[in-house]
């Protein structure tokens, strides 16, 4: 299957109504990994850069391990530029190769936003790529970006309006959910996906959903939300897994890194593994 346009994952995912799963990525270790995760579970992949993480790497050299990683790869793949405000970035990645962006313009006027995010699908299309859009800012911090206060939620025709002038392919909108870790279960607008749904059928991004239990993703996924993001599971599993490595490396005086990588790709592809399973994404047939 090899790089495919985003569209082309989350409009089935959305058809069928299972869920793939987008993770965010930070460095060789987790992207290789993560994409063995998905052809071990024959799933369909979204894998997401943050801005840090571009700026960190370069565009350039990620690009870079994206096309070697990925060339003759069983499952479709897609890579996506996740909540950037930031225009040049924007049209940094999608030169470099990206195959879809998030403009993340929430902090602004939705008026603002809406004529910006115009724009960025305009250029988006020069290159075949796709945009994901937002209106409200998810609650939480992540990667550097984003705010622990919660923003407020615009009304069910303000965000038809965007949709249906901006053209962009996947809606994320705020649902209660937040980026980081959930202190408790959290509280979520079940219906507000399927009021979107019901007025304009597009794919809907569930972002935060590190976290989120089973019945909620079920529920979620059922009412059209077909991009799924996780980021601070993968965060974890990456540094708890190389705690653990270590620690008993420290204890038996021991030191192999090459051995350190291997116990935590393992870890990290389980996980992907897992999250098919869970989203309905796996033994999809392409």
């Amino acid at each position: 299957m090899s790089v495919v346009p985003m569209k082309d994952i989350v409009d089935r995912a959305f058809s069928e109504r299972y869920g793939v799963p987008a993770i965010n990525v930070f460095n060789d270790l987790t992207l290789e990994a993560v994409l063995a995760g998905a052809v071990e579970a024959r799933s369909p992949l979204i894998v997401q850069t943050s801005v840090k993480t571009v700026r960190s790497i370069g565009s350039g050299v990620f690009a870079s391990l994206w096309r070697s990683m990925t060339e003759g790869i069983e499952v479709p793949v897609s890579l996506h530029l996740d909540h950037c405000p930031d225009r040049a970035v924007v049209t940094e990645c999608l030169k470099q190769g990206w195959n879809s962006v998030l403009f993340d313009a929430s902090a602004l006027p939705v008026e603002e936003n809406q004529r910006q995010t115009i724009e960025v699908v305009k250029e988006a299309r020069l290159y075949g790529a796709h945009v994901e859009g937002e209106i409200e800012a998810i609650t939480g911090v992540e990667d550097d970006h984003g705010s622990d206060q919660e923003s407020a939620r615009q009304s069910l025709e303000v965000s038809l309006r965007f949709i249906e002038a901006t053209g962009v392919d996947v809606f994320a909108p705020s649902i209660g959910n937040a980026h980081g870790t959930y202190k408790a279960t959290p509280v979520l607008d079940f219906d507000r996906v399927t009021d979107i749904v019901e007025r304009h059928p597009i794919p809907i991004a569930l972002h935060g959903g590190s976290g989120l239990t089973s019945e909620q993703f079920s529920d979620l996924i059922a009412r059209g939300c077909a991009k799924v993001n996780i980021s601070t599971s993968l965060k974890e599993t990456f540094m708890k897994s190389s705690l653990a490595f270590l620690t008993e490396a420290q204890k038996n005086d021991k030191w192999d890194p090459p051995s350190l990588f291997a116990h935590t790709r393992a870890d990290i592809v389980h996980l992907v593994v897992n999250l098919a399973g869970q989203f309905g994404s796996a033994n999809k047939a392409w």
